[in-house]
């Protein structure tokens, strides 16, 4: 059940506390005061007088980890509001133990002024569940054409700037926006899609795509946007993000760009390493993603480079769409799927699986996301907002998409049995949801 309430002062005890940003891995008590981080240690002591003031919780050897950001989410607010509003987007964000979300600009109208940006803050700060960090746009009207007015962005509270959705077509316009996001400090998300190669391709061409005479998106699409930018950033020295990393040559370039200290950080979704294009084969549109499910090669090669750091955060990509979009016949259909609900069991399945120990999967989804947005969360250091997700990583259960939070249920994960979700999520101090 979702519950709201004001600041707490807890003591949870006996968890499994792992905070990445201070290499902590221990079975300790956590002190909640005033909606902060007051201490942790093991067996917290207090006074007889103080003692009443604190609600007491055994978490029985639960994780206890800093709250869960998800750095690439689609709220749809404003303008589809019938697929996704901030409000039941940011309590799907909850539920699935997240306390904060980057949310995309594709909306209607687009987030390329502060007006939009003002807008979702305001609707974020009165119904959110959890924290809302807005992404503003790289052009104007996610048309690539003209710069956005990044100062104005800024100033209104945006974290970073994207087309997302979209590719930034121009090299030139990529490289100005580079150099024009530093002047400011920003970062610069990009969607690696060269639109010339796609030819409206529907899924990853190869194979499978032969065999059921489906137009196919060649990998070579996404590589060469991502070398493409990766040289701008080496050129411009901005800081440069990839979004939704899929193939082998992608984590291979961008592993060696590392190398040479390109200031790049890349992500990926949890369907590119669990999911294949075989699935494709159903026509079920569930599977219909940009980009687009990949070869059981190109999984592996995201799981290996998920394990050396080359990708250094996983996110949802939280797409919500409604039946309008999605009931259709696979070549109308929409791109996209829903995941804020489904992400932390299979992120969980990546350290059961030995390929992600504990403090690197936690990692993947606090502390780097929020390194890399620059903003002041991810951990539960003495004196931060208690922002915390409570994880019982030994319940078992099927992923059951008609108890979703979120509006849509485009969810290709439905029917999966999976272990491990999110008990209680704090933020705050604030419990904002407990199931």
């Amino acid at each position: 059940m979702e519950a709201k309430s004001n600041p707490a002062n807890l003591i949870l005890r006996n968890g499994r506390v792992i905070d990445p940003a201070q290499g902590l891995d221990a079975v300790m008590d956590v002190l909640i005061e005033n909606g902060t981080i007051a201490e942790i240690s093991a067996n917290i002591e207090l006074g007889s007088s103080r003692l009443p003031q604190f609600e007491q919780i055994d978490t029985n050897g639960k994780w206890i980890v800093p709250g869960l950001i998800d750095m690439h989410v689609h709220l749809r607010e404003p303008g589809e509001e019938y697929k996704e509003t901030i409000a039941s987007g940011t309590l799907a964000a909850a539920a699935g133990g997240f306390t904060s979300v980057a949310c995309m600009p594709n909306t209607r109208p687009v987030n390329d002024c502060a007006a939009v940006t003002q807008y979702i803050l305001e609707k974020a700060r009165d119904e959110g569940s959890c924290r809302v960090f807005p992404v503003g746009a790289i052009s104007k009207g996610l048309e690539g054409k003209n710069l956005s007015e990044y100062g104005e962005l800024r100033t209104a509270g945006v974290v970073a700037v994207s087309d997302d959705g979209r590719p930034v077509m121009s090299s030139l316009l990529m490289r100005r926006a580079l150099d024009y996001a530093k002047t400011f400090e920003l970062l610069v998300i990009s969607h690696c899609e060269d639109l010339d190669l796609c030819c409206a391709g529907l899924m990853n061409e190869g194979p499978v795509s032969t065999r059921l005479g489906l137009r196919g998106i060649p990998k070579a699409a996404e590589e060469i946007m991502v070398a493409r930018d990766m040289l701008l950033a080496e050129l411009t020295g901005a800081r440069l993000h990839l979004a939704h990393i899929s193939t082998a040559g992608s984590v291979a370039l961008i592993r060696e760009a590392k190398r040479r200290g390109v200031p790049v950080t890349a992500e990926t979704a949890p369907h590119y390493f669990t999911l294949d294009d075989e699935l494709i084969s159903t026509f079920n549109t569930v599977y219909k993603v940009n980009p687009p499910l990949r070869r059981p090669g190109d999984v592996e090669a995201v799981k290996a480079g998920l394990a050396d750091g080359t990708i250094d955060v996983i996110a949802s990509d939280h797409a919500p769409h409604s039946a309008v979009e999605k009931d259709l016949e696979f070549e109308y259909a929409a791109n996209g799927m829903i995941g804020l609900e489904s992400s932390l069991p299979l992120i969980l399945g990546l350290v059961r699986n030995g390929i992600l120990s504990p403090m690197e999967a936690v990692a993947k989804v606090s502390c780097n996301p929020s390194r890399i947005l620059a903003i002041p969360l991810g951990s539960l250091r003495r004196g931060m907002p208690a922002d915390l997700t409570l994880i019982d990583t030994e319940v078992k259960y099927t992923i059951d998409v008609h108890r979703f939070k979120s509006k849509s249920r485009n969810c290709p994960f439905a029917g999966m049995e999976v272990q491990g979700k999110a008990v209680m999520t704090l933020m705050g101090g604030r419990i904002v949801y407990t199931g």
